[in-house]
């Protein structure tokens, strides 16, 4: 809950940061000099490129949590047998364990979108984020029916 809390509080003040850049560059397209209207539409393209980034973003969390509930209502949620250090983290050595097996059943299954989640949470584990959000990404495209390339 408290990382929905964070994502909601950060995603506000975004749209909030791009609603001010934006209405600065409305104020300078309407000076109605060359410059002014330069500036203008350059300030006007950051708020529409990090709105852009911001809804993919929200789509993709949105996507991969349908698919944890999926997942969890199966049964087939990853079980955490990862070994961890005294402060916590976990313990390096465990989770390339338990990369090994997951990328192994991927392997064996690489149509499957469960074996794939799997695969992004064992990522995720290893500490290598954007492997993660490939493994996650080819989860939600099998799981939607979409043709995906071989990796």
């Amino acid at each position: 809950m408290r990382a929905k809390l964070t994502y909601v509080i950060t995603a506000a003040v975004l749209v909030f940061y791009f609603a001010l850049a934006g209405s600065r560059g409305v104020l300078l397209i309407g000076t109605g000099t060359v410059l002014t209207v330069t500036f203008g539409v350059a300030v006007l393209i950051l708020p529409v490129i990090g709105l852009w980034f911001l809804w993919k973003n929200t789509q993709f969390v949105r996507k991969a949590n349908q698919l944890a509930a999926e997942l969890d209502a199966e049964g087939g949620l990853p079980v955490d047998e990862l070994k961890r250090t005294p402060s916590g983290r976990v313990d390096r050595d465990s989770a390339d364990e338990v990369f090994a097996l997951r990328k192994a059943e991927t392997e064996d299954a690489p149509g499957d979108w469960r074996s794939w989640f799997r695969l992004a949470v064992a990522y995720h584990d290893a500490r290598d984020t954007p492997r993660a959000r490939k493994a996650m990404q080819r989860a939600i495209a099998l799981h939607d029916g979409k043709h995906v390339e071989a990796a």
